[in-house]
């Protein structure tokens, strides 16, 4: 690559052309271009959309954010996982109302500091909303460089990071950070994609490093892998009363879904099957001999892939009579009035018509 400006010519050249109409990029607005960022972290644009528009126009700026309650704000956010984003938004949310008098900050390090924000996403801000010329270094873009220039440096460490950070600074139009950036973003999600990238019709075909070593495949180069673990989740649907009721449980131990809520469930390291199950003092508990409940298998290791951990998650009805005692850990609700309460992605699944109806 000769220089700079002859890079970020070509770039723009592509986005011009090949941008995608995105309501985020329509705007400066830093309070929308935060909750897009935030969205796009764990989520692809096309599921993402929806979810954006729904959560803007129920909470259309910084203050209606901070003034909702926690459970309708994940009630916005459910279907999209990794909940502690939202959790991370509606807690940023309040400080910006209360240290910065519910003004966006329009400092760097400012919105560096609020919570749930890196260095990728304080960069996506700043330079989107005010044109500051900071490199906003996300996938795409790790993708995207160490193929163009075939660098050998691991992506997953603060060495690499720095180095990518440092060389994307580099090649950024100063003058336009605001289009560089979402360029940069752009070519990756759309040309040098993680598989099958389009090469062929590349504007940096004929100075792709790694497309002349014939090591697209290659990069960009990881040094640590994640270690996934298995769990088993074995969730309890008890049906009981007229008009019908059910029972759920918030979790409120800290992780990925916190605060949601969801059927009682046994969770194991290791598969159990229903007599296995029986044994355990948790059922025991929640569910002794006397309340002679029938129960039926529903749903069978519906597998849910996270970053860490592998889930297969089992459903079983229960049918209880009237009289059945609420263990300490449930609540009563309406069958009817189910949704009002923000759960995660499993739980969304098992709700659906077509598995509710068999019972």
């Amino acid at each position: 690559m000769e220089n700079s400006l002859f890079f970020a010519k070509i770039l723009a050249g592509w986005y011009q052309i090949s941008q995608r109409n995105l309501p985020w990029r329509g705007t400066q607005d830093p309070y929308k271009i935060w909750v897009s960022e935030i969205i796009l972290q764990q989520t692809q644009v096309r599921q993402g959309l929806d979810y954006y528009n729904r959560f803007v126009e129920r909470f259309p700026d910084v203050r209606s954010l901070a003034e909702a309650d926690e459970q309708d704000v994940l009630l916005h956010w459910q279907g999209l996982g990794y909940y502690s984003r939202a959790r991370n938004l509606h807690s940023a949310a309040k400080t910006i109302v209360q240290v910065h008098g519910g003004v966006f900050p329009k400092d760097y390090q400012a919105v560096r500091n609020l919570k749930g924000i890196g260095e990728y996403t304080a960069a996506a801000i700043t330079s989107f909303a005010w044109n500051m010329p900071y490199p906003a270094v996300d996938g795409n873009v790790f993708r995207f460089l160490a193929r163009l220039f075939a660098i050998d440096e691991p992506i997953d460490t603060g060495k690499g990071k720095k180095y990518f950070t440092e060389l994307a600074g580099t090649l950024m139009d100063k003058s336009d950070a605001r289009q560089f950036n979402q360029a940069m973003i752009e070519f990756g999600a759309l040309q040098c994609t993680p598989t099958a990238p389009g090469c062929s019709t590349c504007p940096f075909v004929d100075h792709c490093a790694a497309l002349a070593k014939n090591a697209v495949a290659h990069y960009p180069v990881k040094q640590n892998k994640t270690q996934t673990k298995n769990l088993y989740l074995y969730y309890f649907h008890i049906q009981a009363g007229s008009p019908p009721y059910t029972y759920l449980k918030k979790r409120t131990e800290k992780g990925i879904w916190q605060n949601l809520f969801e059927f009682p469930l046994l969770e194991s390291e290791v598969p159990l099957d229903f007599n296995e199950l029986c044994q355990t003092k948790q059922f025991q508990e929640w569910f002794p001999p006397t309340e002679n409940l029938q129960f039926k298998l529903v749903i069978e290791n519906k597998k849910h892939v996270l970053s860490h951990r592998i889930i297969y998650a089992t459903f079983y009805t229960a049918n209880a009579g009237a009289q059945f005692a609420t263990p300490a850990a449930m609540f009563k609700v309406k069958a009817n009035e189910i949704d009002q309460y923000p759960m995660h992605r499993l739980m969304s699944f098992y709700l659906r018509p077509a598995h509710t109806t068999q019972k």
